[in-house]
């Protein structure tokens, strides 16, 4: 059952589609405390009594951005996927809804990454917990013994470099054209038949040359 929403929830709630809108509209340097508020009506003093601060605010539309992903991320881990699907479902169903609100409007997809660089110790917990999932679908994949030989920090990396265009906002940005779930699903696939400590020959022994 939902919480019910006190009069400062509606008031921040307010707010945060009130700074969305402005920066959809003009880009992220709209998102000044002035500006919002001559928005919403209201003096920068009031507007402080919903938000301490201008990062405050930015934290709040940070997570209105970020809070369906979470919830996917929440729902695939907790399901009981096998881990090579569950591994899928993590980033494929992300990607899906990012592509989707792209494909809506790739101006205000754009402002967003924007914000989020310009901002990124704001939203580095949005990183940090998919780190962490990640790392619960790892652990899961080795009880069935993918990625041998690896810890899970070095399995982490290792997909997380494997995988950055469909995982890395400002990365996917520049690609979004050319990414499809079925591409990523044969990335995912190549992830748990070949990841492991294991050397397979490609790696130089006595420095790198040409042939």
């Amino acid at each position: 059952m939902a919480r019910p929403q006190t009069d400062l929830d509606a008031g921040r709630a307010r707010l945060v589609d009130l700074a969305i809108a402005l920066i959809e509209e003009r880009g992220s340097s709209a998102m000044t405390i002035a500006e919002i508020s001559a928005r919403a009506g209201m003096s920068p003093a009031s507007l402080y009594r919903y938000f301490d601060s201008k990062e405050a605010l930015i934290e709040a539309v940070a997570e209105r951005w970020f809070q369906p992903k979470v919830d996917i991320m929440e729902e695939v881990v907790g399901s009981d996927l096998p881990p090579r699907r569950k591994m899928f479902e993590f980033f494929a169903r992300r990607f899906a809804l990012m592509k989707a609100e792209w494909e809506t409007d790739p101006v205000a997809f754009s402002t967003h990454i924007e914000i989020g660089r310009e901002n990124f110790e704001l939203v580095r917990s949005y990183v940090d917990l998919g780190d962490h999932y990640l790392a619960e679908i790892i652990g899961e994949a080795m009880a069935d013994g993918y990625f041998a030989g690896l810890s899970v920090d070095e399995a982490l990396s290792l997909i997380n470099q494997m995988v950055s265009v469909y995982a890395n906002i400002s990365a996917m940005e520049q690609v979004m054209h050319r990414l499809t779930t079925d591409k990523l699903a044969r990335i995912i696939d190549a992830v748990f038949d070949g990841l492991s400590a294991t050397d397979r020959g490609a790696k130089a022994v006595s420095g790198l040359r040409a042939a």
